[in-house]
């Protein structure tokens, strides 16, 4: 039987060995785990108090606690997208620490299946979820539609209400990869980007023009494609921007083609370089999401890299802090953005 201490009318918490043994809950729930990374000193002394207080880990309590399913949901937009295999990753690693399962769903940019999935997720009682958003429309994510379950969003911010999210730093990294094809001599630069009504298209975008300004230049709105959504149509508007005679009904880009092209994402540059390997112009390319093989291709090739798997690991924690309670649990909703660098591969 678990023993009390003066004045308890209760079984002690997690929290009461923590605050015992001088360490944070989390800790607690390492040593529990037979977690390696807790140093032996550590470990010690989290026992010790456990074996002090009688603290015992009740599993059903636990469960209940963290939303009467142990499970949490992620959404993503597109699966076929490495991005969201990373992503998912991350929280995957996160949860796992937390004796907590995923539930992976994929809306397909569908704002009404979404609102399925999420209403299917708060059906099964999960714990909290994470959500890339598909639209501007979010209230039924808002914790007076979800019963104030916790929802974290990722890649994308709230619209119109406040949640805790991670976001990359589209607009910084587009501006950089920008400014190094404009350092590299280019002036004709294309940009391929996907719709402008999501938040990644519309900051990259934003960093594409600032660059240009920043080096007194104004980019051409002839070079420019928008509302792009995978490999084929991204080689479809590259073809379009490369080719000097396009199709009929495609606009002509003053002055020649683009000497380089700026993509918003790995899909919309993979349609590039099909592009640029089926027409055979010396064309410069830059992309945001690192991906596989990109450093063999031996093209001059400019990425935009982050680390996904610690978006996923990071909207997961900030999930686990709302579920888990204490004082982050009732806090302000936090943002985290993650930083970009910019890498080169290929001939200059």
């Amino acid at each position: 039987m678990a023993r009390q201490r003066p004045g308890d009318t209760g079984a002690p918490t997690m929290r009461d060995v923590a605050g015992r043994a001088g360490v944070s809950t989390m800790t607690v729930s390492r040593v529990l785990k037979d977690d390696a990374r807790v140093s032996d000193a550590t470990r010690r002394r989290v026992l010790a108090a456990v074996d002090a207080l009688g603290y015992r880990l009740n599993a059903t309590a636990r469960s209940l606690r963290l939303g009467g399913s142990g499970m949490i949901g992620l959404i993503v937009t597109n699966l076929a997208n490495p991005f969201y295999s990373r992503l998912a990753l991350g929280v995957q690693e996160v949860a796992s620490q937390h004796g907590l399962s995923v539930l992976l769903s994929n809306t397909g940019e569908q704002l009404q299946r979404e609102r399925g999935l999420v209403e299917d997720l708060a059906s099964r009682q999960v714990a909290g979820m994470i959500v890339v958003p598909a639209g501007g429309g979010q209230s039924h994510l808002t914790p007076a539609a979800l019963r104030d379950t916790p929802v974290v969003l990722a890649s994308r911010p709230p619209a119109g209400w406040a949640a805790d999210h991670v976001l990359v730093d589209d607009f910084g990294g587009a501006r950089d990869a920008t400014a190094e094809l404009i350092a590299r001599g280019h002036r004709r630069i294309g940009f391929l980007g996907n719709p402008p009504a999501i938040h990644t298209g519309a900051e990259r975008y934003r960093g594409y023009r600032a660059a240009h300004e920043a080096a007194g230049l104004t980019p051409d709105e002839r070079l420019v494609r928008r509302g792009l959504t995978d490999v084929a149509t991204a080689e479809r508007a590259a073809r379009d921007l490369l080719t000097p005679d396009p199709p009929d009904g495609a606009p002509d880009p003053p002055d020649g083609a683009p000497t380089a092209l700026f993509c918003t994402n790995n899909r919309l540059t993979q349609g590039a370089i099909r592009a640029v390997r089926a027409l055979g112009p010396p064309v410069a390319l830059a992309g945001f999401d690192d991906f596989d093989l990109a450093d063999i291709l031996g093209m001059p090739l400019t990425i935009v890299s982050y680390d996904a798997d610690e978006m996923g690991r990071q909207a997961a924690r900030l999930l686990v802090e709302r579920v888990g309670g204490g004082p982050a649990a009732a806090g302000p909703p936090r943002l985290t953005v993650l930083p970009t660098h910019v890498i080169r591969y290929g001939p200059d």
